[in-house]
């Protein structure tokens, strides 16, 4: 004969039972209690990797715009210039990148631009535009940094962000970033980087042939002249990436 205390405790164990299966039957209308992922839709003519590339986490949904120095917001400012509008001008020591608009006034952007020694300057122009393009690392950067991919293509986990624009006799580039607080900070290989809500604006002002005027680190702060020339990098590695044609980071 079962002892009441026994009988207890097995009303105690079926009275848990029946809460439990309870519990997961009101739980299975909302979710899947064991976190199953449902299984991916593909469109016609994409690869296994294109759906996982549209979940890629971006770091700038984590970033708000209050994160962002007040400084290096996007808005109009005063900046008279001899350079017509639709001038872009790279302001290097303020990371500022500014687009002429005519009457002294410029629409300007924080940037994030080249770290020691991979600073450069001169008058360029742009030579083509591209939406979310692909990554290239040169071979001097692949030998500085051999962990780095061969080859990613575009897309929200890559670095080259949203928006291109390619300035042509160079293998510099203006573009977005999937980095948003190296905005304003010298951290590329002499590309300018923009944060990509920043870089798709600057985009659709833009037209190939669009004038580039990059200054030099030691500028004095302010609105300036630039000059017809072209410095080349300050350093042997750096001066080496500019016969490469695929361009840096």
């Amino acid at each position: 004969m079962l002892s009441t205390g026994k009988i207890h405790g097995m009303s105690l164990t079926i009275a848990a039972t029946l809460a439990t299966v309870a519990f997961f039957q009101a739980d299975r209308a909302s979710a899947d209690p064991l976190g199953f992922a449902s299984p991916f839709n593909f469109n016609r003519g994409e690869t296994i990797f294109a759906p996982a590339m549209r979940q890629l986490p971006n770091e700038a949904d984590d970033v708000q715009a209050s994160d962002i120095p007040a400084r290096l917001h996007r808005h109009v400012v005063d900046y008279p210039t001899r350079e017509a509008a639709g001038t872009i001008i790279i302001d290097t020591p303020n990371t500022y990148l500014y687009y002429v608009l005519g009457g002294g006034k410029a629409m300007r952007y924080g940037i994030g631009v080249g770290r020691e020694g991979f600073t450069w300057s001169g008058v360029k122009a742009i030579e083509r535009k591209a939406e979310w393009p692909d990554w290239i690392p040169p071979v001097e950067m692949l030998q500085r940094q051999p962990y780095l991919p061969r080859f990613m293509a575009g897309g929200p986990g890559n670095p080259l962000g949203a928006r291109a624009m390619y300035i042509g006799g160079t293998v510099y580039r203006i573009h977005g970033t999937n980095a948003p607080t190296t905005i304003g900070k010298q951290v590329s290989s002499g590309c300018i980087r923009m944060l990509n809500e920043d870089v798709i604006d600057l985009y659709s002002r833009v037209n190939v042939g669009t004038k580039v005027v990059v200054l030099p680190m030691h500028q004095v702060r302010g609105p300036s002249v630039a000059q017809n020339q072209t410095t080349l990098p300050t350093t042997r590695s750096a001066a080496a990436n500019v016969t490469r044609a695929h361009g840096v980071y």
